[in-house]
């Protein structure tokens, strides 16, 4: 895609993301809006996948493994959008017995989801195991996984992060979501992180930054220059600088819209905001 199809398709991803969350009256929007462009450049461009015949082992595909399960709001759009399923089911989030839980999981088959995730913290030793599997079956394609700075307050994340890099898992690329909020306030006042960057390069990892992570040219060319750096004997990680919430005003910069939904009034103010630009499941 050129960027500015990219960026319209991030733009509308942004409305999927709040009409969900106010149609289940229950979801993460904040992470998830933080996000948009990450996961607009990665499907829509970097990735190497085939949404039309999804399987579970992906093999001859690039993978991606989402850590932080919350945001499944984002996940799901760009699943849609891309082509893994109808996008008309974006209606049923959170629904009884529907697909689309809140948290991803495996049990529902949904295609593009390869794990359940939202038990923060394990997803990169997933992440981890399928980059090293594939390189053991000489599978020349590539390992994405995405976490919360606040995941990293999990302690399983620097087990598998020495584990990557202990086993030159140079086929791995891992992007920290570093918007400085979680749950209960920010990452500061919570459990301080200290320099992310620093310590992933003091457990082995090549380390870079996306400074502006909700300006999609800085986002594609981010994840280009991380493919660029992979083979080189060292998994990659970036450092992604986002603003929670971004594209909605009243939702930017607090970790208060982290996990509730908005009202009717809210979400025509959200809407107003976010330009309709691919066409509004229904």
């Amino acid at each position: 895609m050129e960027l500015h199809q990219l960026e319209s398709t991030a733009a509308q991803i942004r409305r999927d993301i709040v009409r969900m969350v106010h149609g289940a009256q229950s979801g993460h929007p904040g992470g998830s809006l933080g996000c948009a462009e990450f996961f607009t450049a990665l499907f829509f461009d970097q990735l190497d996948h085939r949404p039309d015949v999804f399987d579970m082992d992906g093999s001859g595909q690039d993978l991606f493994f989402l850590s932080n399960g919350h945001i499944s709001p984002v996940y799901y759009s760009a699943l849609a959008r891309s082509g893994y399923f109808p996008v008309e089911e974006l209606a049923t989030f959170r629904a009884i017995n529907g697909r689309l839980q809140g948290h991803p999981t495996t049990h529902e088959r949904l295609p593009g989801v390869r794990i359940a995730s939202g038990s923060l913290g394990q997803g990169l030793s997933v992440a981890a195991g399928a980059a090293l599997s594939k390189k053991l079956n000489k599978d020349p394609k590539m390992v994405y996984s995405l976490h919360g700075d606040g995941e990293l307050q999990e302690g399983q994340i620097w087990e598998a992060a020495l584990f990557a890099a202990a086993h030159g898992v140079d086929n791995l690329i891992s992007t920290i979501d570093a918007n400085g909020q979680q749950i209960d306030g920010s990452t500061d006042d919570v459990m301080p992180l200290g320099d992310i960057g620093r310590k992933f390069a003091s457990f082995g990892w090549d380390v870079m930054e996306i400074a502006k992570g909700n300006e999609m040219k800085s986002v594609h060319e981010g994840l280009a220059e991380a493919r660029k750096r992979t083979g080189n004997g060292k998994p990659v990680c970036i450092v992604m600088h986002t603003d929670m919430g971004h594209g909605v005003d009243f939702m930017a910069g607090t970790h208060k819209w982290h996990g509730i939904a908005p009202s009717d009034e809210e979400l025509e103010r959200a809407l107003g905001q976010l330009p309709e630009t691919l066409g509004d499941y229904s």
